[in-house]
């Protein structure tokens, strides 16, 4: 498994956002007002993904972590929180995209922006927590799987 690239996060960002623009160009009419803090279980996964990283990093470096499966787990949660973020972070891109330029003529959507920027801002500090995560898993330079130290008498 290799850590997470740019290049796919950005990938799945950028088809994010055409997927929140289209949907919003088809359904804002009929939609009710965003909620001002829609995005706020982002950043509340952002914060438990932040902890953790401090928390897994200090266990990684002094060798408390007993078991490497503990370790994985926590990179696959760390790339799909990420994968999640950068999709959130377009979707509400594309809702930003669509509203902005409605917001003199449109109150709704002048109320709505704030809410879209919240969100954005909210999927964007999920992204960098993941990240910071599974940067946290990785391995003291000069520790691989043969060079394990091994218990002296």
């Amino acid at each position: 498994m290799h850590f997470t690239r740019a290049r796919d996060l950005l990938l799945s960002g950028i088809v994010a956002v055409g997927a929140g623009l289209a949907l919003f160009d088809l359904a804002y009419g009929s939609m009710q007002s965003i909620p001002r803090f829609a995005g706020g279980l982002l950043a509340i996964m952002a914060l438990g993904e932040l902890i953790g990283g401090f928390v897994v990093r200090d266990r990684v470096k002094s060798r408390r972590l007993t078991e490497p499966v503990v370790v994985s787990r926590v990179v696959i949660l760390a790339k799909a929180s990420s994968q999640l973020g950068a999709i959130m972070l377009g979707a509400w891109l594309g809702a930003s995209l669509y509203l902005l330029p409605r917001t003199g003529s449109l109150e709704a959507a002048r109320e709505d922006v704030p809410s879209a920027l919240i969100g954005a801002v909210c999927a964007a500090a999920l992204v960098a927590a993941a990240l910071w995560l599974e940067h946290s898993c990785r391995t003291p330079q000069g520790t691989d799987r043969g060079e394990r130290e091994t218990p002296r008498n």
